[in-house]
């Protein structure tokens, strides 16, 4: 590893988190640079002495000519400069290009002035883009044009690579560059190299090549992947869509991305639509002769599915409850309100052998297929009513179709059910729902009075003796989803685990729970082979990027496929993520984690953000996140993070907690846990701890304030400041209300709705607050900022209101991520690192 350059302080590393008491820094020379091979460069033959725009051909002109940048960036070539900063380079007989490059990097933001003094003529660039140039060659330093380049500088890498133009008639070659921070700016560290390794930036969580998804082939030979590479700047994305070959990894075809490719059961055959020529086609691609079949012509249609035996085609198409006319609309529901409530699904049957269209259902309920038999003779239907007075205010209805005969039956009617799928021999249906489900019968409380129905549980309805067997009642983890493998006949679960994601092998004779082990934490997608020992996953964890594997059932073994961020995720110097739990005053052990800043020193202080969210869901091991720690551990901060009561995938009653809450205990266990691991770790200052969290855990920040004096700055991004006003307002406020607020409402429980309440407690918030709002919120609408800002403003407090133009309820756009995650940083390093410069170049006084 290439050393790194400070003036004053050698030390000076990637991410070193420095004291407020460092010596001020002067100039920083560049020592050391990166070179690419000088290239020859030839005057062009001379046709006429005037070009189009009547110009003569000077020696300057050569500047222009193309050096790719990735040469440098490559290269091992370092040249060094001597004892006076100058670094020398070898004439040449003849004109000659060559690129030479360096890193800087600061600890702060700051501005400073980039000096080059060269007797070349050359181009300077920062982060790609072209800064000045120089267009006269001299003989020496000391005749030699200086060029100046203001920096405005955030802590992170910024490229600088400088295309020199050495000409015949170069007696020297010689340049000299250096950094000289802004007066004001004095205390910033600067340091210059040529170490490849770099801080991990909010714009490496954004940028760079990604893994979309991937799918397997029924038979297990082939999958698709789907990646995005979005580049630097965020204005050209390059996305891809393969068929590649399991086995070899071979590349069979690339599909056009318009395509939305799906497999055929039991077949190496893929199905998409495309437009025909006056509606929709369905056309068949065999793998792998890649021979293209129009199957289906010109039928209409939003969504389909195919049966197993590819007989049948159920489509879906959408209809729409009638608007009122003008500009008055009378609300029919309260989601109605949303726009979604007024949509509904027509299904029909369609023979592609006869090309007959046959409706299935008629009326204005909603419903959506669940499953199609293996067999292709029966179909699940779930049917979705809303029913306003009693929670979750709907009901779902399952229903058994035949394909054949269209006769429909009635299996189950259940509020709490959310989804169904055949057992393979159709049997048997796994059922997902909430603990509540079935008259209770999956619920194991030891202690809480209401199961969180956020906790998802799985039962098996056997369809002949019509029993339903809770399969999860013991089983800690939370289902994300399932899929009853045909291959196996075993139920693989992937299920929120702690603050991992899972997955879990469930075999239905024996009973009994096995867990692959996989080497990611947070697995997304699992998907089994219909007729080989064989499964396609795509996991992630905190200190990588989401990956595509294979895993083969027998051997236990998984094999990597797809690795897009592997090359980018080199580059980055990331911190190690290690656990750290307490036990609460109750005896609940809270779970926990931590992540130092790279090149960490014990013996120094550093500040610590906290982060959680409390609303039910666990903090995970990610690393492609909204809120990614690793960002703010290289920004010099110690991150820590815990998993409160009421988070889910600890246990039935863990998750109750949630219920009712509203900050009870879970606050406490926060402000705990954060004391304790100040208490027990020196090296971090406990007069510097931020808080940040947002949806529900940007109500838990506003809630936090108001009950401790622990932290020196808040965060809380789309926060609930009165939980009634985001009860009756937010598009998801009464249904999400139904599960945090269950049975309890403005009329009957006013307690929990007001001394819960952060905005109602305002007053006894002391703590630096910043407000961060998409301005289009429809979950958690804007007010809920707007009138806790307005109220800490009469209070006299320290708040800040940041508004997101065009952005719901996450930040979603390029570069409003970008400023959204730096008034965040600016933020903390205002209140956290007594460094206000960021934050008012950000925001200046108006």
């Amino acid at each position: 590893m290439m050393k790194q350059i400070s003036f004053f302080l050698t030390y000076v590393c990637l991410g070193l988190s420095l004291s407020l008491n460092v010596a001020a820094q002067t100039a920083v020379p560049v020592l050391q640079f990166k070179t690419s091979p000088a290239v020859a460069v030839f005057k062009p033959v001379l046709l006429d002495t005037m070009d189009v725009n009547r110009k003569a051909f000077e020696d300057k002109n050569l500047l222009q000519t193309s050096v790719d940048a990735d040469v440098v960036r490559r290269s091992q070539s370092i040249l060094t400069a001597s004892a006076d900063s100058v670094l020398t380079l070898p004439t040449v007989a003849h004109y000659t290009a060559q690129l030479l490059a360096f890193h800087v990097d600061a600890d702060r933001y700051c501005k400073a002035e980039l000096t080059v003094t060269a007797t070349d003529m050359l181009e300077v660039y920062v982060n790609g883009t072209h800064e000045k140039t120089k267009e006269t060659a001299e003989d020496s330093l000391q005749k030699a044009k200086k060029l100046t380049i203001p920096l405005t500088l955030e802590p992170r890498r910024y490229e600088v690579i400088i295309k020199r133009l050495a000409t015949t008639d170069t007696i020297i070659s010689a340049l000299k560059a250096e950094i000289v921070p802004d007066k004001k700016d004095s205390l910033a560290q600067i340091s210059v190299s040529t170490d490849p390794k770099r801080r991990i930036f909010i714009n490496d969580i954004l940028e760079g090549n990604r893994l979309q998804w991937g799918t397997l082939s029924p038979t297990g030979q082939y999958y698709i992947v789907s990646t995005r590479n979005l580049f630097a700047g965020g204005k050209h994305t390059v996305q891809n869509q393969e068929i590649r070959e399991l086995k070899t990894n071979k590349l069979i075809t690339r599909l056009p991305l318009e395509l939305s490719p799906r497999w055929l059961r039991g077949k190496n055959q893929l199905i998409y639509s495309r437009k025909g020529k006056t509606d929709k086609d369905l056309v068949l691609l065999d793998i792998p002769s890649l021979k293209e079949t129009v199957w289906v012509e010109d039928i209409a249609f939003d969504s389909y599915l195919v049966t197993p035996d590819a007989q049948t085609i159920i489509i879906s198409r959408k209809e729409e409850i009638p608007e009122d006319k003008g500009d008055l609309k009378r609300v029919l529901a309260p989601n109605d309100r949303s726009g979604a409530f007024r949509g509904r699904n027509a299904l029909y049957i369609y023979s592609p052998r006869d090309r007959t269209t046959r409706q299935i259902l008629f009326g204005r309920a909603k419903i959506y297929v669940a499953d199609i038999s293996r067999d292709s003779q029966k179909a699940l239907l779930m049917q979705y009513e809303e029913d306003y007075t009693k929670r979750p205010f709907s009901v779902n209805t399952l229903y058994e179709l035949d394909l054949k005969t269209l006769q429909l039956d009635t299996l189950l009617r259940d509020a709490f059910m959310s989804g169904a799928d055949y057992s393979p021999d159709r049997t048997e249906i796994l059922l997902t729902g909430a603990a509540a489900a079935f008259n209770k019968l999956g619920e194991n409380l030891q202690t809480e009075p209401i199961s969180n129905d956020y906790d998802k549980q799985a039962y098996i309805y056997n369809l002949q003796t019509k029993q339903i067997e809770p399969i999860t009642k013991n089983f800690n983890p939370s289902i994300n989803d399932a899929n009853w493998s045909v291959f196996d006949n075993n139920i693989y679960f992937r299920a929120e685990d702690k603050d991992c994601v899972h997955i879990y092998q469930y075999n239905p004779k024996t009973k009994i729970y096995t867990q692959p082990d996989l080497p990611e934490d947070i697995i997304s997608s699992f998907q089994v082979s219909e007729t080989q020992p064989i499964a396609l996953f795509r996991g992630e964890k905190a200190t990588n990027a989401y990956r595509l594997y294979s895993y083969d059932l027998k051997s236990k073994k998984s094999t990597l496929l797809e690795d897009p961020f592997n090359e980018q995720l080199n580059e980055l110097t990331l911190s190690p993520v290690t656990p750290w739990n307490f036990m609460a005053q109750d005896g609940t052990t809270i779970e926990g984690r931590y992540l130092l800043p790279p090149n960490f020193d014990p013996a120094k202080k550093y500040p610590m953000i906290v982060y959680y969210y409390g609303g039910t869901s666990p903090t995970s091991r990610n690393f492609e996140s909204s809120y990614p720690l690793q960002c703010y551990a290289a920004l010099g901060y110690v991150v820590y993070t815990l998993n409160p009561s009421g988070a889910t995938g600890y246990g039935q009653d863990f998750a109750a907690r949630h219920v009712n809450a509203w900050g009870k205990r879970t606050a406490d266990e926060i402000i705990e846990g954060t004391q304790k691991f100040a208490r027990e770790h020196d090296f971090v200052d406990a007069a510097k701890i931020g808080c940040v969290g947002a949806s529900y855990g940007g109500f838990m920040t506003q809630y936090l304030q108001t009950q401790t004096k622990l932290f020196a700055a808040a965060v809380s991004h789309a926060g609930i400041s009165a939980i009634s006003s985001y009860w009756g307002e937010g598009y998801w406020g009464v249904g999400y209300s139904g599960v945090a607020s269950a049975d309890s409402y403005p009329w009957n429980n006013p307690d929990l709705y007001v001394k819960q309440s952060p905005l109602f407690q305002a007053d006894k918030i002391n703590t630096p607050l910043l407000l961060l709002h998409g301005a289009v919120d429809t979950n958690v609408p804007i007010g809920e900022s707007i009138q806790m800002y307005n109220a800490l403003k009469v209070l006299g407090k320290e708040v800040e209101l940041v508004t997101v133009k065009d952005e719901n309820h996450g930040i979603a756009a390029y570069e409003r991520r970008l400023e959204w995650n730096k008034t965040i940083y600016a933020w903390f390093a205002r209140w956290l690192k007594d460094q206000p410069q960021w934050w008012e170049a950000l925001y200046p006084e108006r």
